[in-house]
């Protein structure tokens, strides 16, 4: 659960002091949710999910009830894979003190819902509609990232789950002036490193022993977040800057 100070935003000194900058609040989300970033919250904040209160010099400050509020958003795109739309509309029933039936992860049998395996979730699947309202995007946009192999449908026509966080970002660094075509070289990066790990884990996965195969995804699991974090901290020592 997310730990956050007691109480909300209030009036006063008193109430001032209780109030979180954005890198407060992102150390606050990142035990539950350790790939959240400042962009991702800033993007939430322009989708209007979050309101935060604005210093007169313009910086954000987060109350207690909006990283509550975050963390729903985040449980709700990680958890159930919802779009931003149906989690504003579900966000918006529990503040009318509303019961809110969340849609449940899994496939019908003899109409009960039977909950997938912790694989079945990663493969979770999203429609064209569905990515087009989480990145708050058109068609026209989708299809040049899809030209520049940004986001890539699967062979049915929809996509993984993490496309959405790939095109929130995508959108996101728009917003900076960063067009998708200055965003091949940080696709062909990505290919590379993934690359990488697949040359790591091969041997596992080609293994005779079936527990050793099984072992490969979390090999490439730990593998995929050393060579984020690694490539974060490039980035970062690139450009001379350090993030919360």
């Amino acid at each position: 659960m997310l730990q956050t100070p007691s109480g909300g935003a209030g009036h006063g000194a008193a109430a001032t002091d209780r109030l979180m900058s954005i890198g407060t609040v992102l150390n606050v989300l990142r035990d539950e949710f350790p790939e959240v970033t400042i962009s991702k919250i800033r993007f939430l904040e322009a989708e209007g999910l979050i309101e935060p209160q604005r210093t007169p010099s313009g910086y954000r400050k987060f109350s207690a009830h909006d990283v509550e509020r975050l963390g729903h958003v985040l449980r709700m795109q990680r958890d159930h894979y919802l779009p931003l739309k149906v989690i504003r509309e579900h966000l918006e029933a529990m503040e009318r003190g509303e019961a809110v039936q969340l849609p449940a992860l899994g496939r019908q049998r003899d109409g009960v819902t039977v909950p997938e395996s912790p694989e079945a979730l990663t493969a979770a699947r999203i429609g064209r509609a569905e990515l087009l309202a989480a990145a708050g995007v058109g068609e026209e946009e989708l299809r040049e990232w899809e030209s520049y192999g940004l986001v890539t449908p699967l062979e049915d026509g929809v996509y993984d789950a993490e496309a959405a966080t790939v095109a929130s970002l995508i959108a996101e660094l728009g917003r900076f002036g960063i067009e998708p075509r200055h965003l091949r070289v940080m696709k062909a990066a990505a290919d590379r490193e993934a690359g990488l790990v697949d040359q790591v884990v091969a041997p596992l996965k080609r293994h005779r022993n079936p527990q050793t195969r099984a072992h490969a995804q979390d090999r490439t699991k730990e593998l995929a977040g050393l060579t984020v974090k690694l490539h974060a901290a490039l980035v970062q020592t690139a450009l001379g800057v350090r993030l919360p």
